[in-house]
């Protein structure tokens, strides 16, 4: 047929018949979507009825744009680097110092973190912030004391939110009945729940509303770039508003070093009227360990956020290079309530969409449609990028991880993890434990005490391996016991600049 049509009108006429044809496409597309979601939202009741119409108002208008996007969402040749004013050393933010009264600025601080992740990854059960990281501490205790501590120590009062996903909500209002006595406000707030959509149909998988039995997995929260449009649907923005808060600094809960920067946020206030920067983005130095992280641009005269999903596959590469992008975003940002606020109402928050393809347990390939809350940087005026440092960025993510922040590489203070002085010099060691590792629950059990890592520079282990008490590592540590193999480090080891492959069984008698 199509080259029927070519024959009777020609290439100009073909292509506005296919542009005719794709619309026609996109528009029964988007009402069999919206007889579906009318259909789901007719399952539920009441007050969780009202909720799924909001939800869904924000899928649709996330669909639709889904619908009309065609290629990638950048142009590789209109990629320019920053201009030197939009990204500011920290080192210059921390030079104006602070005034008397930080307690004024502190008062208009809102601190949110993002609480919508399981544990799954690292082999827990519930909310991710809830697995013990430091001498006990939860990742949410460990927030909890960092911003009682602030409250305290200058007489302020920074309310602490929580973004729940469905999947966290129930057992996060649980804990925190806990904190009840502390020095902090603790808000709440549920980013949206919507469909998972099948690959093929492009229409949502779920029959009803219900989230278990065959409905458990057809749902999704989608991303944190959902972050702007639930608060303000919660009311809790406006509430905020109204107390007269002006800023919030978001973060990942899992990031242990994303604590309150008093530089950061003097800097943000003490700006003149006209020239209020609505939006700080932190960055760090790239490394080879962060070749994935989105990176600033300047596209089309804005400041903009480039993530890996976005780039042409020709360019990954060059994407990766540590030359060419040297920063990569911390997802710590301090952003504008007006700002917010006032994007919301326009219906001006422009999000690139991340398609993230998942296999459902039955084998049916669905296709879930997210955001990033730092690709909004655009849309908000005088935005900002502060170069920090790393140690603004220990997001704990895998065992690996969490090896780092038990070990005596750090110490606690009043919820805030710090760089020992004892280690001579300030970067992180490279730390790879092997699949043996995964679990948390695992990991615990082959460590009898968490070795001394003052000195270590790489440590890699691999296969059925365990840890006595007391053991040092030093320099460049490998350790691989082969299928079949075991070894158990004896304690009070030290071990520097070693490779330990084999087998080392140590048994009581």
């Amino acid at each position: 047929t199509n080259g029927f049509i070519l024959m009777k009108c020609g290439r100009a006429g073909f292509n506005q018949v296919m542009a005719q044809f794709q619309e026609v496409m996109r528009q029964q597309l988007e009402s069999a979507m919206h007889a579906e979601l009318e259909k789901l939202v007719g399952t539920a009741k009441g007050a969780k009825a009202e909720v799924s119409k909001k939800d869904f108002e924000g899928f649709r208008k996330l669909f639709h744009r889904f619908l009309q996007v065609k290629g990638p969402s950048v142009e590789w040749s209109k990629i320019n680097r920053p201009p030197e004013d939009s990204i500011q050393p920290y080192d210059k933010i921390k030079a104006k110092g602070l005034p008397d009264y930080i307690a004024d600025s502190l008062n208009k601080l809102v601190v949110v973190k993002l609480n919508g992740g399981l544990g799954t990854s690292m082999g827990c059960k519930g909310p991710k912030s809830l697995i013990s990281v430091r001498n006990e501490n939860t990742f949410l205790d460990l927030t909890v004391q960092q911003i009682e501590h602030l409250n305290k120590t200058y007489n302020a009062d920074v309310p602490l939110v929580l973004m729940n996903s469905f999947n966290t909500d129930e057992d996060t209002k649980k804990i925190l009945q806990k904190y009840t006595h502390h020095r902090v406000k603790i808000h709440t707030f549920n980013q949206s729940r919507y469909p998972r959509i099948n690959k093929e149909s492009l229409l949502p998988v779920a029959k009803d509303m219900a989230m278990t039995g065959e409905n458990a997995d057809v749902w999704y929260p989608p991303g944190h770039g959902d972050i702007y449009a639930s608060f303000n649907n919660s009311g809790l923005l406006e509430q905020l508003i109204a107390e007269g808060k002006e800023y919030i600094f978001v973060s990942n809960i899992d990031n242990l070093g994303a604590t309150v920067d008093l530089y950061i946020l003097n800097h943000l206030v003490s700006q003149p009227n006209g020239k209020r920067c609505e939006f700080i983005m932190e960055v760090t130095d790239k490394t080879r360990a962060d070749v994935k992280g989105g990176t600033l641009i300047q596209y089309d005269g804005k400041l903009r956020l480039l993530e890996i999903a976005q780039v042409p596959k020709a360019h990954v590469d060059e994407f990766k290079s540590v030359t060419k992008f040297k920063i990569f975003n911390t997802n710590n940002l301090w952003i504008s309530l007006s700002a917010i606020k006032r994007l919301q109402e326009q219906n001006a928050m422009d999000m690139e969409i991340i398609v993230n393809p998942k296999t459902l347990d039955g084998g049916l390939n669905v296709i879930q449609l997210e955001t990033a809350v730092g690709a909004a940087i655009k849309c908000f005026d005088n935005a900002l990028g502060i170069n920090v440092p790393r140690s603004r960025f220990l997001p704990v993510k895998t065992t690996s991880d969490l090896l780092l922040v038990m070990s005596n590489l750090y110490s606690l203070d009043a919820g805030s993890l710090t760089m020992s002085e004892r280690r001579e010099f300030p970067t992180t060691p490279h730390v790879k434990l092997g699949s043996s590792f995964t679990k948390v629950q695992e990991y615990l059990t082959r460590f009898e005490s968490i070795p001394d890592m003052l000195e270590l520079d790489h440590l890699t282990v691999s296969g059925d391996v365990t840890f006595g008490k007391h053991v040092s590592l030093k320099g460049t540590v490998i350790i691989i016991a082969n299928h079949g193999d075991r070894i158990d480090i004896p304690a009070g080891s030290m071990l520097e600049n070693k490779i330990v492959s084999g087998n080392l069984r140590i048994l009581d008698h």
